[in-house]
């Protein structure tokens, strides 16, 4: 196995973005452009960055124009540093608030089982075998 960089997990990713694999939240996945490809994907790509690096899973509210417009969410990683690959997304000035650590719930049910399995495999395809999906109690 070749060793992993970080710009080799972060263009993996971005090559694996999708409208398939886009939340179904609030329209997003009809709302889903290539040209903005990591809008809608912050949970399960913090889902796979949290296979490979484990920490924490952090969740924050998304403010624009004084409403809430849902959730983010990033990793904080075990050095305390916050990772977070899918920020660009919010081109519209939208702001965070509220920010929270997570705990990774155990199971398919907690996440969006589906798109998660299917961007993981698309992942794994550019990069090979990943750390299996943390299933914390």
């Amino acid at each position: 196995m070749i060793p992993w960089n970080l710009l080799a997990i972060d263009s993996a990713l971005r090559a694996s973005w999708a409208a398939d694999t886009c939340s179904a939240d609030d329209l997003a996945r009809a709302d889903w452009q290539p040209g903005n490809p990591s809008y809608g994907h912050c949970d399960i790509t913090a889902l796979i960055v949290n296979d490979i690096f484990g920490g924490e899973l952090m969740v924050g509210e998304v403010w624009l124009g004084g409403e809430q417009h849902g959730f983010h969410w990033w990793n904080r990683l075990s050095s305390g540093i916050e990772l977070d690959l899918t920020r660009e997304q919010f081109q519209l000035g939208q702001t965070l608030a509220a920010a929270r650590v997570v705990e990774r719930r155990p199971g398919p049910t907690r996440y969006r089982w589906s798109e998660y399995l299917l961007l993981r495999e698309r992942v794994i395809a550019r990069l090979g075998a990943l750390p299996e999906p943390a299933m914390r109690a």
